[in-house]
C-alpha cells in the first residue's frame, strides 16, 4: 500500500520559507507592504537593524525579484524601495502570519531581536588544575 503522506520536504517550499524567514526580512516585507519606503525610514522603523544588514537584506530581496530599488532625483540622493508584483503576492502570507501572532504570541513577549539564538560557543580548552600543575613541577625537578 502506498504511503499517503510523503515526508519529503518540497525544495521550493523550503527555499521560500528560508528566504522570508531570514532575520529582519519579515519586518522589511511588512513595512514595504504599506507602500514604497525610503531606506532611512526602513532603518528607523526596525529596532536594532544596522545599515549593512538592511542593505544586504534589501539587495537579496531585489535579487529575488521581490523588491525594486529606485533612486529618487535630487540632492542628496535618496533611495526608495517598493515591492514588485511578486513581493505584493506575499501580502496574504504576511497577513496570515500576523493573525497567527496575535492569536498565539503573548503581548508582553520580548522584542524579536532579543529572542535570537546565540551561536554556540566553542568549549574552552581544559586547563590542568593547580594540583596537577604542582605535581608536574615536582616530577620535573626530581628527574
Amino acid at each position: 500500500m502506498a504511503n499517503v503522506h510523503d515526508p519529503a520536504l518540497c525544495p521550493r517550499f523550503h527555499y521560500a520559507v528560508e528566504l522570508i524567514g531570514r532575520r529582519w526580512t519579515g519586518a522589511i516585507l511588512f513595512l514595504l507592504l504599506r507602500g514604497p519606503t525610503r531606506f532611512t525610514d526602513l532603518r528607523e522603523a526596525i529596532p536594532g537593524i544596522t545599515d549593512p544588514m538592511l542593505s544586504a537584506r534589501l539587495h537579496e530581496l531585489e535579487g529575488e525579484g521581490i523588491v525594486e530599488r529606485a533612486v529618487l532625483p535630487g540632492s542628496p540622493v535618496r533611495v526608495q524601495y517598493a515591492l514588485t508584483a511578486k513581493g505584493q503576492a506575499l501580502g496574504e502570507v504576511m497577513g496570515t502570519i500576523g493573525d497567527w501572532s496575535h492569536r498565539w504570541i503573548p503581548a508582553q513577549k520580548p522584542q524579536a531581536r532579543s529572542v535570537a539564538v546565540k551561536p554556540a560557543r566553542r568549549p574552552a580548552a581544559r586547563r590542568p588544575a593547580a594540583e596537577t600543575l604542582a605535581r608536574r613541577a615536582r616530577a620535573s625537578r626530581t628527574s
